[in-house]
């Protein structure tokens, strides 16, 4: 009556009926019925007081259940046990109560409850009893937030379904276990995207910041958990295969494989791998699922081709739109910033449409049987690139970096999180980050292994995807040596014309260009064609243009002299010691008028690098350098040699003869004899070709209005060759001119910035004149060429500037200097005073009869600038060089004074001493003119590098040859 007072809404009558049946069955004695009613006046309880929460209440329900299920377990007698089991009602009321009580608050007596109920379900015979009471069971679990126990009573459901040999029991075995998949960590990726949608943006937050693993990552190779972890893919893959779903069994065997392949032998791996290519038979084709298999692929690096490495930001405000740019290359990116925050710390790389691009990825199989990669391509969800696949065959644990090329097809950005694959006939999606997070894992001990390493890959440096924006097409010059791309051999200063060609390979015409040199020896570029270039534009797609480069070979640097040609030159080829053409260009700049235009819509511009791959070999090498000299003397007649025209200034003045270009011997105008002088240069050819030697000198037009320095209209004039054979040396002798100032002072000792002795400091016209100097002695090297030739194309100069410098630097004062006082003799036909326009042949000659008073006059010139008081002393000698005056056997007779003439010579002047001679002896004699400098100071004393203040100083002029004719 209690119950049926319940169903129609009383439960005060009921209480009354369940009050009664509880008197009777304490009479009589019957657990059953008592636990019975009073179960059911709980449940009048509640219903009259159903919507309140008292504690109270809560606490007389929790007594009265647990007097129900201790009647419950009193009345299981062996004769109630044949009538009905009172477990089954026992069980009941336990879930009853722990469904009453299931808060997290209560967790503990919950817990216990569902224990009791856990354990007394292994006595229940039925197995349909034990499926509802584990369902019932897991869902309170659940309702607790106890997923893993809440996991293991499904997966005895779910078992309890698998002994059922039958379709539908399969599928709802595959669908508890699919449940419990989230608490063992084995999800499917559908599932967990679908999860973390919600949560997206805290996600990519914590990915991007790298300083947190996935959640799912890390629980799902923890340690303790493979095992079982395993087991439950095992069993969803087995319910999926009973069930009739192919993709279900594909992801599970998936899963299996992937993630614990170090922990499933050969043969099991191997029954995966058959598993994966049953499954694929019973899908049709393209079917995709979200958990990869194998292989594992990881990012390697981001080959740049050369025309991509070289992009440079485009000024369009400057003529110059190339310079300027804080970057170039396609990484847009500088670590040195200007001082604003940004959170931005992806590198920016730049695409061009139309123009293919390589990405290098690591694939790894680190399973023992041959796996085959059907397709393999990049994955790019923004839709403006077009991937090109490729089949790749894995051998057993091997890895293989594979390129994965593209063409971007539209400006815009271009995001790469992963690869699509093909493999094991289903298509799958294989993201970076997931195995950036799994190599991570390794290194803290959270994965069981690293699939990398274990295939013997070496350890790789996280690579993180860059930022990569697509542009506009650009122009694209490729650059050619015509004649081949191999390096360019030259020997130590030969010059060679060298032709490069340039072709747009682009679909945008070249509109602007600018060439410039960049590395080391760039001044052995003498000359590039860049105009040729610029009046070539605009350079159409396709279109070519040839440009000539003038080279010349540096000269060699060895540490030591016993180097090899050979190991200098590979030496030298390696160091990069070349120098490199850079070639900035760009294409059709947009409409800077308009207003809607921006510099970041501004298309950039590309900077192509030509290396001219100079291979410079040793040539010629210098053994040493010296300076010979050499005076024939003059012949005594009535021509002095041209007078050198003085003027105030040191710097003015020249010094030649009529025509240079007639004889190589030259005469000295301030000394007044005939001279050679050469710079002898030992060349050694330790190469194995063979070289031609030849000298030409600029020779000065001679003109009073010139300087010192080389005339413009100078012309060359050139030696005979001289041949140097492979392992040979020779010796190459260049001539020099007589090469002298018109004035000796102390310009030539000063040194800047240095004072005196008496504290006086030099002028600055007097530093200026010794700047003059060193220049003269530039000027002088600068006038000689020696060249060298090889072959029919090898030719070269030879750099002799420091072999002269070194040659000249010990008899500077001999080369450059004139003589403090310089002598000449000539006939004096018409007496002292009178002209001397008119002269017969053999007197311009300098040919005098025997037996006759010849006049002379020995003229002594000041080339100093200060008064010069000397003892001047005239010699007459005969060919076997003998005294012919002064001796007993004198064969000629004087008329004047020939010794001990005291004479003074005003600055910058001349004098002249007249005496006369009678030869007795028809020969050939010589007029020797010298003088003793009395009171000399410091500047004769170092022009003759006296030793001492009191050492005297003597002045001798070359030898006159004097020809006498006639009968003895």
């Amino acid at each position: 009556m209690g119950d049926y007072c319940l169903l129609a809404g009383s439960p005060v009558d009921a209480n009354l009926h369940y009050s009664t049946a509880l008197e009777l069955a304490r009479l009589t004695g019957d657990f059953f019925w008592y636990a019975g009613a009073l179960e059911g006046s709980v449940c009048a309880l509640l219903i009259d007081r159903m919507g309140q929460k008292d504690t109270a209440v809560e606490e007389e329900v929790r007594y009265r259940y647990s007097s129900v299920i201790l009647h419950y377990r009193k009345s299981f007698i062996q004769e109630n046990a044949q009538r009905v089991s009172p477990l089954t009602f026992e069980l009941e009321a336990t879930l009853k109560l722990a469904r009453f009580l299931c808060r997290r608050e209560l967790a503990k007596e919950v817990v216990e409850l569902l224990t009791n109920a856990a354990d007394g379900a292994k006595s229940l015979i039925d197995a349909s009893d034990r499926l509802v009471l584990y369902v019932e069971i897991a869902r309170l679990y659940g309702t607790l937030g106890y997923q893993r126990k809440a996991a293991f009573f499904s997966r005895q459901v779910a078992q309890l379904y698998l002994q059922q040999d039958n379709r539908l029991a399969a599928i709802s075995a595959m669908q508890v276990l699919a449940m419990t998949t989230k608490a063992y960590r084995v999800q499917s990726k559908a599932s967990t995207l679908e999860d973390s949608l919600p949560k997206k943006e805290t996600g990519s937050s914590v990915a991007e910041g790298g300083k947190m693993l996935h959640q799912s990552v890390v629980s799902l190779f923890e340690s303790q958990w493979s095992t079982l972890q395993m087991v439950v893919l095992r069993e969803i893959l087995l319910s999926a295969v009973r069930a009739g779903d192919p993709l279900a069994a594909w992801g599970a065997a998936a899963r299996l494989l992937r993630s614990y392949y170090p922990l499933i032998t050969p043969a099991g791996q191997n029954g995966l791998a058959s598993a994966l290519s049953n499954s694929a038979d019973r899908l049709p084709s393209g079917t995709r699922c979200a958990d990869p298999a194998l292989p594992f692929i990881r990012l390697y690096s981001f080959p740049l081709h050369p025309s991509q490495m070289d992009i440079v930001k485009r000024n369009p405000a400057r003529e110059d739109w190339w310079a300027g740019a804080a970057n170039t290359g396609p990484f847009i990116y500088t670590p040195f910033s200007k001082g604003e925050p940004s959170n931005n710390s992806k590198q920016e790389l730049i695409w061009i449409v139309g123009e293919p691009v390589q990405i290098l990825v690591e694939l790894a199989n680190p399973c023992g049987f041959d796996l085959r990669v059907d397709s393999i391509y990049l994955s790019v969800p923004s839709g403006n690139f077009d991937a090109f696949p490729v089949t790749v065959n894995l051998p057993p644990n091997s890895s293989k970096v594979v390129t994965l090329s593209g063409i971007p097809t539209s400006v815009g950005p271009v995001t790469i999180p992963g690869c699509t694959v093909h493999c094991f006939g289903v298509i799958t999606e294989h993201l970076f980050k997931d195995v950036d997070n799994l190599l991570l894992g390794a290194t803290q001990g959270l994965v069981l292994s690293d699939p990398f390493r274990c295939c013997g890959s070496a350890r790789l440096k996280n690579i993180s995807v860059p930022s990569i924006s697509v542009v506009p097409p650009l122009p694209l010059l490729v650059s050619r040596v015509v004649g081949g791309d191999g390096a360019i051999i030259l020997h130590e200063g030969e010059i060679r014309d060298i032709w490069i060609s340039l072709a747009n390979a682009g679909t945008v015409p070249v509109e602007q260009v600018h060439v410039s040199l960049s590395g080391k020896h760039q001044d052995s570029v003498l000359f590039i064609a860049s105009e040729t270039l610029k009046s070539a534009l605009p350079l159409r797609p396709g279109a070519e243009v040839t440009i000539p480069v003038t080279l010349k070979a540096w000269r060699i640097v060895l540490a030591d002299a016993d180097t090899a040609a050979g190991r200098s030159a590979s030496k030298h080829s390696k160091d990069g010691n070349s120098p490199t053409l850079l070639i900035h260009y760009a294409g059709t700049l947009p409409n800077t008028g308009d207003p809607s235009t921006e510099k970041s819509d501004v298309p950039p511009g590309r900077r192509l690098v030509v290396p001219l791959q100079i291979c410079v070999l040793q040539g010629l090498s210098f053994v040493k350098a010296r300076l010979l000299s050499m005076e024939i003397p003059a012949q005594v007649g009535e021509n002095l040699p041209k007078p050198v025209h003085i003027d105030n200034s040191l710097t003015e003045g020249a010094v030649g003869t009529p025509n240079k270009m007639d004889r190589l011997v030259k005469i000295d105008p301030f000394r007044g004899s005939w001279g050679l002088r050469f710079l002898e240069l030992e060349l050694s050819n330790p190469t194995d070709v063979v070289f031609e030697i030849s000298v030409s000198v600029q020779l000065e037009n001679t003109d009073h209005e010139h300087s010192l320095s080389v005339d413009r209209d100078a012309t060359e004039y050139g030696y005979p060759k001289t041949r140097i054979d492979r392992d040979c040396s020779a010796r190459v002798l260049i001539p020099l001119e007589h090469f002298k100032l018109p004035v000796l002072d102390d310009s030539f000792f000063v040194k800047d910035n240095q004072a005196d002795g008496s504290g006086r400091s030099y002028s600055f016209s007097e530093r200026n004149t010794k700047a003059e100097l060193n220049a003269s002695i530039k000027n002088l090297i600068s006038r000689i060429k020696v060249r060298w030739q090889s072959g029919r194309n090898s030719s070269g100069e030879l750099n002799i500037k420091d072999a002269v410098q070194a040659a000249l630097q010990t008899s500077v004062m001999d080369v450059l200097l004139p003589d403090p006082l310089t002598f000449c003799f000539r006939l004096s036909r018409n007496g002292p005073g009178e002209s001397n326009d008119q002269v017969d042949s053999s007197a311009s000659k300098g040919s005098v009869m025997a037996h006759e008073m010849t006049p002379m006059e020995v003229m002594v010139r000041n080339n100093t600038k200060e008064l010069i008081k000397m003892s001047l002393n005239v010699v007459c000698r005969d060919v076997a060089g003998e005294d012919c005056v002064e001796c007993a056997n004198a064969t000629v007779l004087c008329s004047g004074v020939l010794g001990g003439i005291t004479m003074e010579v005003p600055p910058l002047e001349e004098i002249k001493h007249s005496f006369s001679l009678y030869f007795l002896v028809p020969g050939e004699y010589t007029l020797i003119a010298a003088a003793m400098i009395e009171d000399a100071n410091d500047i004769l004393r170092a022009r003759a590098r006296t030793k001492s203040s009191d050492e005297p100083i003597f002045c001798r002029g070359p030898p006159y040859h004097v020809r006498v004719v006639g009968t003895a």
